[in-house]
């Protein structure tokens, strides 16, 4: 299994379970069909070479730690159908340069970017009720968040390490 470079998944899978491509340190490409709903935990962990992942919105759920050490990755595109993301899903991503968060989602998880050493902005969706311990920590080149009148609740250390402007909406 490590040996993989490129997958296209059937157009027959409803989920993708947990530890599936975990540790496939030569995949570049996958391609997630659309009948897919979710994401199981570490699901494509330390898949080291993964530049872009597009996740259709036929998916509600990414669970924990799902895409953590995939170290290449910069870009993701996140349909609005996610009302879940679990926590640490892009831990030591440190080439993620933007994501677009979707505007269901209404907590941040924690340590859901830390380690993210390019990301250099990210606005909050408006629902976003709580962000959770560690969430940004270590986030070295992020200088501006926009964080929603929403917030109730913003947990230990989420803002670790860095230096920032933030505004809210």
């Amino acid at each position: 299994m490590r040996l993989l470079v490129g997958v296209i998944l059937p157009s027959s899978l409803n989920s993708i379970e947990a530890n599936t491509f975990n540790e496939c340190s030569l995949l570049k490409e996958i391609t997630i069909p659309f009948t897919v709903t979710s994401i199981g935990d570490c699901a494509f962990k330390e898949c080291s070479p993964l530049k872009q992942i597009l996740i259709p919105p036929s998916v509600t759920s990414i669970g924990n730690f799902v895409f953590s050490g995939c170290c290449s990755l910069e870009y993701i595109n996140i349909s609005s159908s996610i009302t879940s993301i679990g926590g640490g899903a892009f831990v030591n991503c440190s080439s993620l340069k933007e994501i677009h968060l979707p505007t269901s989602l209404n907590i941040i998880n924690s340590y859901l970017f830390y380690g993210c050493k390019s990301l250099k902005q990210i606005e909050i969706p408006p629902l976003v009720t709580s962000i959770d311990s560690n969430a940004f920590g270590k986030c070295s080149s992020l200088i501006h968040v926009s964080i929603p009148l929403s917030i109730a609740s913003i947990g230990r250390s989420v803002f670790n390490s860095i230096s920032l402007n933030t505004t809210s909406k």
